[in-house]
């Protein structure tokens, strides 16, 4: 683990360099308040600190002070190191934001234990920001294709909606479903069906633009949301994904298994009078049509469907 050391004595930086060698550290080494706070604030930043609490530029509390305002996420543990043993300095110590600290001079084998502690939270709460990232994961993607799940994409919709009340602007959605995609399961089983579902949402993924989100909307059916889209390039982006969908068959054991899919398009550039529900609805409409004039195929929402 990489441990900085912010002191302005330079024989005590030695010291602690070498201790924390020995011990197995890297070190990262700050001169002053500052050099430490520009240490913390790299994207490689070390997440355990030895701090001085008397040293120019800022102190030792005013760096924890700091590092406790910076944006949320790794945790920094502090340890103060300070010749000050009054329990009310101490107390001012902690309440800056520090989560240890230790008297000089210090005892080697006490600066060890504590440093292991610090090391414990850290590590311990690394594992808690990959849970947490793993929920939120799981709650807004569908397992099979990790895509958006129907609720995320809503939402991303529903924001997107909004944001054109205030920013203006237009909007666009697709709504996407695999032609007869019973017939795959029915033919090749479910398994291999899940396959299909997972490379169409690939390929469908590949030729969107980065801003661009697209959800599983259930079973076969899905939802891409394209902001700041119109019917003629929503149409273009359809038809690029019709063609993602179609260019090869998916290879699924020994089986070649071709896939074609029906698109309804629907754009407005004034989707927050109209509602996210009713373009959602306009979409639908359009998809339908696709399915009714030969599937394969991508149809716009008629203008009276995304009007006021």
């Amino acid at each position: 683990m990489k441990i900085l050391i912010a002191d302005d004595d330079a024989i005590s930086r030695r010291v602690l360099r070498s201790f924390l060698a020995k011990w197995g550290y890297e070190t990262v080494v700050a001169n002053d308040g500052l050099e430490a706070i520009k240490a913390l604030s790299a994207a490689d930043a070390p997440k355990l600190a030895i701090l001085d609490w008397m040293m120019p530029g800022l102190d030792g509390l005013q760096v924890c002070k700091q590092v406790r305002e910076l944006p949320e996420g790794q945790y920094y543990y502090l340890i103060l190191l300070t010749a000050r043993d009054r329990s009310e300095e101490i107390v001012e110590g902690l309440y800056s934001g520090a989560d240890d600290y230790i008297s000089k001079p210090f005892n080697a084998e006490e600066l060890k234990v504590r440093l292991r502690v610090g090391e414990r939270i850290i590590v311990l709460q690394k594992e808690l920001l990959a849970a947490q990232e793993k929920l939120l994961f799981q709650a807004t993607h569908d397992p099979l294709t990790n895509l958006w799940n129907r609720a995320a994409i809503f939402e991303m919709l529903q924001r997107e909606t909004a944001r054109t009340g205030r920013l203006g602007g237009s909007l666009a959605i697709i709504l996407a479903d695999l032609d007869h995609f019973k017939s795959v399961n029915d033919t090749y089983g479910h398994p291999a069906g899940d396959t299909v579902l997972q490379e169409a949402a690939k390929r469908m993924s590949s030729v969107l633009r980065p801003y661009d989100s697209v959800g599983r909307y259930g079973g076969e059916e899905f939802l891409i949301v394209l902001p700041g889209s119109d019917n003629h390039s929503t149409e273009g982006v359809a038809n690029r994904v019709l063609a993602s969908l179609s260019s090869d068959p998916i290879v699924v054991g020994s089986f070649n298994i071709s896939v074609t899919g029906s698109f309804g398009v629907a754009a407005s550039d004034k989707p927050h009078t109209i509602g996210w529900m009713a373009m959602i609805s306009a979409a639908d409409k359009a998809l339908f049509k696709a399915k009714k004039n030969g599937r394969n195929r991508v149809e716009v929402a008629d203008i009276e469907d995304v009007q006021e």
